[in-house]
């Protein structure tokens, strides 16, 4: 295995550990949840940039009749990428002492102030920095509202 290989197999590697402590994990920790939101996915094009990038080594590697063990990793790598940045859909979990936003837990004593942008953008204000919330619907602006209320 050469060092192209091995550092394509830590990377999915490590993204695969994400997907399984994002979709497994993190919804299990600190207590059950009491909401979970969808929210729309940024970066598409970063991603999408990505996945181009992937595609021109993978055509490259099969051109110049290279290692199969890369062109199945840079494959599978193609695939994980595409189920991480399209298919599968970033999510606000709220529980009863805080939430998760982006796999980082905030505790709701850290909210200093919230607003509501024109354009349907939940903004929370913490101590040094804001977080800015864009959810899919805008009904489950209600619902974090309610959420927050209960909690509080």
């Amino acid at each position: 295995m050469s060092l192209t290989d091995a550092l394509i197999a830590l990377l999915i590697t490590g993204l695969v550990l994400y997907a399984i402590y994002d979709d497994a994990i993190l919804p299990r920790r600190k207590g059950p949840t009491r909401l979970r939101v969808a929210l729309r996915r940024r970066h598409k094009i970063d991603s999408a940039i990505f996945i181009v990038l992937l595609l021109i080594l993978l055509w490259n590697n099969i051109s110049n009749q290279g290692p199969q063990l890369t062109t199945t990793l840079l494959m599978v790598l193609i695939f994980m990428a595409i189920w991480l940045f399209w298919i599968r859909s970033p999510k606000l979990l709220m529980k009863s002492e805080g939430l998760f936003f982006a796999s980082v837990w905030i505790d709701y004593r850290r909210i200093q102030g919230m607003n509501l942008s024109e354009d349907g953008i939940l903004v929370m204000q913490l101590e040094q920095r804001r977080l800015l919330i864009a959810v899919q619907q805008l009904d489950d602006l209600e619902k974090i509202y309610h959420t927050l209320v209960e909690a509080r």
